[in-house]
């Protein structure tokens, strides 16, 4: 399979890799550069109305924009313990909720968990029916895009994880399987299956226009 897949791949356009066996991209094989200056640039927070639940000791928001640099999250609600420690806190943010993330990608859902630590945006992860995840691709005019019952965005590393029913298309040929993991820095993909499973990588390729030959102009 790993063969197959590193023949066929380069034609889609955005140097996949695939292994039957492979497990996902570590953090030590990815950038670990985190997104420049987002650790140092200021949280700004803008909400429509602001509730405290002092039973639960948490705070909603509706409505609500959270931006650092050039993430942004928007979404109808959402629910913090400590809003305003962004050292190491969660969120939950939920209701038509939409992350700008780095190099012209964004991911939509009805639901996300973000992760704040050391006062940077580090992992979000969003679930949904499905949760969507899209790309415009430096090389092209077209648009990498992918869904997922679950897609987890390490801002780290710039990956974007898709599990469950995951599927992927550079904006004409498709990769789908139970694993994929997109690289948004490198666009490169990898699938992966649990080694023993039945589970199995479905690739689509779409046939590439042969052009006409030009005809001779007649005398």
């Amino acid at each position: 399979m790993a063969h197959f897949c590193r023949k066929l791949l380069p034609l889609l356009g955005c140097a996949y890799v695939c292994s039957a066996t492979a497990a996902p991209p570590s953090a030590a094989a990815s950038s670990k550069a985190l997104l420049p200056g987002v650790g140092t640039q200021p949280i700004t927070l803008d909400a429509a109305s602001t509730e405290v639940d002092l039973t639960n000791r948490t705070t909603l928001f509706s409505n609500i924009t959270i931006t650092q640099g050039t993430l942004k999250l928007q979404a109808d609600h959402a629910r913090a313990t400590d809003p305003g420690d962004f050292s190491n806190t969660r969120w939950t943010f939920e209701g038509h909720v939409r992350m700008d993330a780095e190099q012209q990608g964004s991911l939509r859902s009805d639901e996300a968990v973000v992760e704040f630590k050391a006062n940077h945006i580090a992992r979000a992860t969003v679930t949904g029916k499905p949760a969507e995840f899209e790309q415009k691709r430096s090389d092209s005019q077209a648009v990498a895009h992918g869904h997922a019952d679950e897609i987890v965005y390490d801002v780290n590393n710039g990956t974007v994880r898709l599990s469950n029913d995951a599927w992927l298309s550079d904006g004409q040929n498709e990769i789908s399987g139970p694993l994929l993991v997109y690289n948004i820095r490198a666009q490169r993909i990898q699938a992966a299956t649990s080694p023993g499973s039945d589970q199995r990588v479905h690739i689509v390729i779409q046939p590439q226009s042969v052009p006409k030959p030009a005809q001779n102009p007649q005398p």
